[in-house]
């Protein structure tokens, strides 16, 4: 029996997380509640729905739009929570402002006893068909469609607001017909409702924005030559791709880099006029990522892919519009959108914390070119156009990779015949606790340099330990990273470097690149693998897996279910390398999920016997990657038997 995610795998018998649809009913089965309930169960969710309008609708009309009552509404949401409170709460289509006030009210209730539970919204407005769908108490559906509902009884109850161009110019009262002018209406929009918004650019209609006289027009005949005939009405978009702008605002669980950063999310653009109930399959399908534990720009950027391989499989059922084809969590990297950072938040934070005296040594502290140089590079060119050609492929997988932050133990590592291994010294004394102070040479006199004021002796001594590691490395053959000192790292010709995602921007990649280093980047998210993936490295560090104490981490641990599904994208790519509290307890669970290596800290570094510790854990990594081999070759046997 297939497995949710399409393979062979036995199936899920997990508990599904469970994830609400407020929204409109469409009778024609592609859009509205049919088309999240679809959604939802393909991504591995349970979903539940709550109807807040009826509407007669096929692929080519709406022809009446019927609200629920409030008593019912309000049932339905009482009902449900009583027995399945949710995980995640997608709103779409609210049929008039008497819903939506009832429901911010039934939501500021709701997020009393459930703070953490992320609701998104959808403000439907027009069907694909090109019809208003809310009535406002009205008849007259293209009268009511006049006037956008007002979403401000939502203003600090919602984690998103997903619009697309239309919805944008109308909730904002803005002119979006360029793509600054959309992008700003984004973050007012954000700023008006206190929430993250993802602001839809993928069915933007080149030199059009008014959603009642081009709806319609634009939903049949948005075709690819259409786009290409209007293409000196681009208004600074790009013609080829679908882009979307997304303003984070206070994003929990993220990475301080970019709970409130800007991105815009830019995929090839499906030249399809099959696009029926795309929004709802959208927001709905961030819902259920969210459901299961993911951040935020995850969801989005899982979901969006979702949507571009659901449009890319869909297929006509009626005369009009087809809807998108339910296709499973989106493993194709393809399908993923390019990252690009616009906007200098992620360059500030960067900056402060590698030119504050404590949080790095004046061996890698930029100069004030190199700071200049380094908001330039970042803010104005991608990192698929400074490496195009990426960065040494590593021969062989890594296996157990050691970290460590000693030379001593480094050398009696290498001298025991360990090939890959990483220096870590921590040079940030907030991330030493009290006793690694008073354990470490380096930190006491790290502490001490900086309260005297005198920090250039901590560099000498830093730059000391970095060359002595490399000269170990060398004369073992061994490959050596050195963990972010990469000025150092070039400087003594390492074997390569590892980085953080916060040391991208204050980093010269192009120096590593042209040195001939190889590079390894952390990522700790689908969004950050996505973002170390656009600067083609070496290997791309997967983390942390499980509760650890080595290093203060604003995420929490990423878990088996999410290293699984990093691995089903990444693996066909990168070498990878799982790390964050693996030892001989989990090492089997880590290994079933199909990643090659893993990097160990504690298992070796807080061992009795650190040889023998990584002896263990080597020695059982092989037995399971030989096991696993013999047993892959039995399944093929089978099979042609």
């Amino acid at each position: 029996m297939l497995g949710i995610h399409g393979d062979n795998a036995s199936m899920n018998t997990a508990r599904p997380a469970i994830v609400w649809t407020i929204a409109g009913s469409d009778s024609g089965g592609g859009a509205g509640i049919q088309a999240d309930l679809a959604t939802i169960q393909d991504l591995g969710c349970h979903g539940c729905s709550v109807i807040t309008t009826v509407t007669a609708q096929s692929s080519v009309a709406v022809t009446l739009v019927e609200p629920v009552s409030a008593a019912m509404l309000m049932a339905q949401l009482t009902t449900l929570l009583s027995d399945l409170p949710p995980k995640a709460i997608k709103i779409g289509l609210l049929a008039d402002q008497t819903q939506v006030a009832l429901l911010a009210d039934w939501i500021a209730s709701f997020k009393i006893h459930y703070p953490s539970v992320p609701v998104i919204v959808d403000p439907v407005m027009v069907a694909s068909c090109g019809d208003a769908l809310a009535v406002d108490n009205c008849q007259d559906i293209k009268s009511a469609a006049k006037s956008a509902l007002d979403f401000k009884p939502f203003k600090g109850l919602i984690e998103l607001i997903t619009p697309n161009v239309l919805e944008l110019g109308r909730l904002t009262h803005s002119d979006v017909s360029t793509k600054a002018q959309f992008a700003a209406a984004a973050l007012a929009l954000s700023q008006s409702l206190d929430c993250s918004v993802l602001a839809k650019g993928g069915d933007v209609s080149f030199g059009s924005t008014d959603i009642l006289e081009n709806t319609h027009a634009k939903t049949h005949d948005n075709t690819y030559a259409q786009t290409q005939a209007n293409a000196h009405n681009s208004n600074g978009w790009d013609l080829e791709l679908a882009e979307d702008y997304l303003v984070c605002h206070q994003v929990r669980a993220s990475s301080k880099l970019h709970q409130n950063g800007r991105f815009w999310l830019a995929s090839q653009r499906v030249n399809t006029r099959h696009n029926h109930g795309s929004g709802c399959t959208l927001s709905s399908a961030i819902a259920a990522v969210l459901a299961q534990g993911f951040v935020l720009q995850d969801a989005v950027v899982v979901a969006k892919a979702y949507v571009s391989q659901g449009l890319s499989a869909a297929i006509g059922l009626g005369q009009g519009p087809g809807p998108l084809a339910r296709t499973g969590w989106p493993n194709n990297l393809s399908r993923y959108a390019k990252i690009n950072l616009c906007d200098g938040n992620y360059i500030s934070h960067h900056l402060n914390q590698h030119l504050d005296v404590r949080s790095d040594l004046v061996a890698t502290v930029l100069s004030a070119t190199d700071q200049a140089t380094a908001q330039v590079r970042i803010a104005s060119t991608p990192p698929q156009n400074i490496l195009s050609h990426g960065f040494k492929v590593l021969d062989a997988d890594l296996g157990v990779y050691p970290v460590v932050s000693d030379l001593t133990m480094l050398e009696s590592l290498l001298a025991a015949g360990v090939k890959t291994l990483q220096l870590r010294i921590k040079t940030d004394i907030s991330e030493l606790t009290t006793a690694e102070l008073a354990e470490s040479d380096l930190g006491k006199s790290a502490l001490s340099r900086c309260e005297s004021g005198e920090p250039e002796l901590i560099g000498s001594e830093l730059e000391a330990q970095i060359q002595t590691a490399i000269a170990l490395g060398k004369h073992f053959n061994a490959q050596l990273f050195i963990n972010d000192h990469w000025q150092l790292a070039i400087k003594y010709h390492a074997f390569g470097v590892h980085l953080g995602q916060e040391d991208l921007a204050v980093t010269d990649l192009a120096a590593i690149q042209a040195a001939g280093l190889a590079l390894g980047i952390s990522s700790h998210s689908y969004f950050e693998l996505l973002l170390a993936h656009q600067y083609s490295p070496s290997y791309i560090a997967l983390g942390h897996i499980f509760p650890t104490t080595t290093k203060q981490m604003p995420s929490a641990p990423q878990g088996i279910a999410k290293l699984k599904h990093y691995v089903a994208l990444l693996q066909d790519h990168y070498p990878l390398v799982a790390i964050g509290g693996i030892d001989l307890t989990n090492l089997a669970k880590v290994k079933a999920t199909g990643v090659g290596n893993i990097a160990v800290v504690r298992a070796i570094t807080k061992a009795k016997d650190p040889l023998a510790a990584f002896a263990k854990l080597s020695q059982t990594w092989e037995q399971r990657s030989l096991s696993e081999e013999l047993a892959v070759k039995h399944e093929l046997v089978a099979k042609h038997e």
